[in-house]
């Protein structure tokens, strides 16, 4: 962000080249530099928000900073910028980052219409998330997906391997286990959360609406146990050619560490970087730790 003081004193200067126009050349370089440089110093900090129409839906979503980088945030399982990258659209780089969060249809503020799980919902995420960033207007961006958002970010990769500059996935699977199922089905009772995981979710959407589109979320992620290895993208690893960052909390209830190590083998330009200390939600209580790792990443 440019200083206020240097930008004050370029200001003071502009004046005194109106109140003393001497020299009409001065005054117009002056003045060109110091709006140039106002208009970087306010909008250093922008951010807006709306909805676009994509692919029949209005998604909701946020953006801010002016980089040249554009980054696009995939949220978790019923997930939205409220709830799930706060950290994130408030502190990554503004000034090399413009950072896009949005809501999936039938997430958050992107309803209605209802959320339903088809089988083929993660296709379908990928794909507004993608068309999204067209309306928008960016031609190549990168991709931060986080549990059920890294699923998306991995099949929008591997569709768009034009588009996709670089992608940081964690918390995420390509394919569901019994012993995932188990740990699915162990958390379907909303009701049995602490408050304190609740709360967020039932501030979108409501006590009861959330127990049941959580329900019908458990349905939806369980049809994938039913096919062939569990197969929900296992396919595309191989077609993802971007550089990419598997970030892994050792401590994550959700997902088993062999999930992590299968797309460290099976994405060919993709390095693993796991936190000792780390949950699933590593993003949000080590959103320093996690930013500064994402940042370095995403360099040019």
């Amino acid at each position: 962000m440019l200083p206020f003081f240097p930008l004050l004193h370029k200001i003071f200067t502009l004046l005194r080249a109106v109140t003393h126009p001497s020299d009409p050349n001065t005054f117009l370089s002056v003045s060109s530099r110091v709006c140039s440089d106002a208009v970087l110093f306010l909008c250093s900090s922008s951010a807006s928000s709306g909805k676009r129409r994509v692919n029949g839906v209005d998604l909701y979503y946020e953006q801010t900073g002016q980089g040249k980088h554009a980054v696009l945030l995939f949220p978790g399982a019923l997930g939205s910028t409220k709830t799930d990258f706060g950290p994130q659209l408030k502190s990554l780089n503004k000034e090399r980052f413009t950072v896009v969060g949005w809501d999936p249809r039938g997430y958050g503020q992107s309803r209605p219409p209802d959320r339903d799980f088809p089988s083929d919902f993660f296709e379908r995420d990928a794909k507004d998330g993608v068309d999204l960033m067209k309306t928008l207007g960016f031609k190549k961006f990168s991709l931060l997906g986080w549990s059920d958002g890294g699923i998306t970010a991995m099949i929008a990769a591997a569709r768009n391997p034009d588009l996709i500059n670089k992608m940081v996935v964690w918390g995420s699977n390509v394919f569901v286990t019994q012993d995932d199922l188990k740990l699915y089905n162990m958390v379907r009772d909303v009701s049995k959360w602490s408050a304190r995981m609740r709360q967020p979710m039932e501030e979108v959407y409501g006590v009861e609406a959330f127990a049941k589109i959580w329900e019908n979320w458990v349905d939806g992620i369980a049809q994938f146990a039913k096919r062939p290895e569990g197969n929900i993208c296992m396919e595309l690893l191989p077609l993802i050619s971007c550089p990419t960052l598997i970030i892994h909390g050792e401590k994550d209830p959700m997902v088993p560490s062999f999930h992590p190590h299968y797309l460290h083998k099976n994405i060919k330009a993709s390095r693993l970087h796991l936190m000792p200390e780390g949950k699933h939600n590593l993003h949000l209580k080590y959103s320093e730790e996690f930013n500064k790792l994402v940042e370095d990443f995403l360099k040019d």
